[in-house]
């Protein structure tokens, strides 16, 4: 069942498909259609899932699921997933690339390969202020708080 996502509990689980490209108004729009109608049908084992959708900086597509009223199965990850890949298909977008980091400047996300951070931490491009995206959180809560953080205290440290 779908719902609106400001109603959503804060424990709601999240699944975060970053584009490898910016995704037009249209497109959004498209996305968030599509997927409000998939949603509204999405189940597992029988039982709706009370889950919503958003899309952050035209490339972030946010789905959640508030298993409080019915529990995730891997039958149903797998359909969001089919579903996902069919969206890719369709509007010619990567959201499984997992080979590049996603960064915050002035308000605009931009992709490194993860074989290029080191380069652009030596170039000034990327430094210890320059925010992240932690695409691993694992409920809305942490999207909330803990999605955007400064390089410095990730992973990427190592290369500051």
């Amino acid at each position: 069942m779908f719902v609106t996502f400001d109603k959503m509990a804060e424990n709601s689980r999240v699944w975060l498909y970053q584009s490898d490209r910016d995704l037009s108004v249209e497109e959004q729009n498209y996305i968030l259609e599509e997927t409000e109608k998939y949603l509204s049908t999405w189940a597992a084992h029988g039982e709706d899932l009370n889950s919503s959708v958003k899309i952050y900086y035209k490339r972030f597509l946010v789905i959640l699921v508030d298993e409080n009223f019915a529990s995730v199965s891997g039958c149903s990850i797998d359909s969001s997933v089919r579903f996902v890949k069919a969206l890719e298909k369709e509007l010619t977008v990567n959201f499984f690339d997992r080979t590049k980091v996603a960064f915050l400047n002035e308000g605009n996300v931009f992709l490194e390969p993860l074989n290029k951070i080191k380069n652009r931490v030596s170039e000034g491009i990327i430094s210890g202020d320059t925010l992240t995206f932690n695409n691993l959180v694992k409920n809305k809560a942490e999207l909330e708080v803990n999605w955007m953080v400064p390089a410095s205290e990730t992973w990427l440290s190592r290369y500051l």
